[in-house]
């Protein structure tokens, strides 16, 4: 049977806007938090004084939703206010921008099975974090390397040229926060699996609206203007709420890209009824794959790995577990950029983490 491919090119981008919907909300919501975080960053410094505390608080951090508290915490590692163990137990503990992915609601998935899953992998890495986080100071295990300054890049593009593009990104910003507030009442109601019937038709081409509008903004600050990093040193409320936009703009990227790659493979390529049986019969693999995804530097692999266990039909949970601990957010951006070295180790160690407890709650039948 022909595929209609312009039909399963909307219906991705129509779930993935969804999906968007809510996480727009969150995002804003955890933005705010982060601002409050960085303004309060002295009281931050006076509850890390004692060493011994400074991974229990380090994976509490790490477990707040989105990627603002691992940025919060590389800043302060950057200025020596943290140790090596409060550092990683932060990165642990953290599932980045995947937690909007598992605390969202669209018409493909469970949203009461997503919050178990999401409270599953959220205690099980602040257990972890904090575990490791402590075992981490006890050794000494801390780079010696210097910082870099391998992020000042400066942008090739012509002055007049670069204002038209950030005057273009700006104006998809503000698209991008009037169609998060018109979707807004529908994807609260989503969460307790209902909806306004009336406006379905309106919120279907919204919803595929903010998707492509996304994946333009997102692109354009990629790859022309190069300004998003998840990083700002900006204190004012206009520069976070940009920034969350940005953030937005990214996760709806990344799940429509989950979501296009992940049905492709299922519907087209493989078959639902073949890749089920696959599944099923290769959970050891799975479990490998995920946490080589969720290494990946930034929220993207996260983001894949979380549209995988909302949309696969008997993913594993202890892929997700796997993912989730091996992931560093997009606050590995800010410490690669400083200290290279401690990047990598972060990211070694905490992969090697993720397999044994993938595994291990694989074993044990989490």
């Amino acid at each position: 049977m022909a595929t209609n491919y312009w039909s399963f090119i909307l219906s991705n981008l129509e779930a993935a806007g969804a999906i968007g919907g809510y996480v727009s909300l969150s995002v804003i919501g955890f933005a705010l938090i982060s601002f409050a975080s960085k303004r309060s960053q002295k009281k931050i410094q006076n509850v890390l004084r004692p060493k011994w505390i400074q991974p229990i608080v380090g994976a509490f951090l790490g477990a707040i939703p989105g990627c603002g508290a691992t940025i919060v915490v590389a800043s302060l590692y950057k200025n020596k206010k943290i140790s090596f163990g409060g550092l990683f137990a932060t990165f642990i503990s953290t599932l980045g921008e995947g937690s909007f992915v598992l605390l969202g609601a669209s018409n493909e998935a469970d949203v009461t099975g997503n919050l178990r899953a999401y409270a599953t992998i959220t205690i099980i890495g602040l257990i972890m974090g904090i575990f490791f986080g402590c075992i981490a100071d006890i050794l000494g295990i801390r780079s010696q390397a210097l910082p870099s300054n391998a992020n000042n890049t400066e942008n090739p593009m012509r002055k007049e040229d670069n204002n038209a593009v950030l005057s273009l990104q700006r104006v998809m910003q503000y698209a991008i926060l009037m169609m998060a507030i018109f979707l807004a009442p529908n994807s609260i109601m989503a969460l307790w699996g209902g909806g306004i019937e009336s406006m379905a038709t309106f919120n279907y081409w919204i919803s595929i609206a903010l998707t492509i509008t996304c994946i333009q903004s997102f692109l354009i600050g990629k790859f022309i203007t190069r300004e998003h990093d998840c990083f700002s040193e900006s204190g004012d409320l206009k520069s976070t709420l940009s920034h969350s936009v940005i953030d937005v703009a990214m996760v709806v990227t990344y799940v429509f890209a989950g979501l296009l790659i992940a049905n492709y493979i299922i519907d087209i390529l493989v078959g639902p009824e073949t890749f089920d049986i696959w599944m099923g019969s290769s959970k050891i693999l799975v479990i490998a794959i995920a946490a080589l995804i969720g290494v990946t530097p930034g929220c993207g692999g996260m983001i894949a790995v979380a549209v995988a266990f909302i949309t696969i039909p008997n993913f594993p949970m202890p892929a997700l577990i796997a993912a989730a601990i091996a992931t560093s957010g997009d606050g590995i951006f800010p410490l690669l950029a400083e200290n290279r070295k401690d990047g990598l180790l972060v990211s070694f160690y905490g992969l090697l983490i993720a397999l044994v407890v993938g595994y291990f709650t694989l074993l044990i039948g989490i």
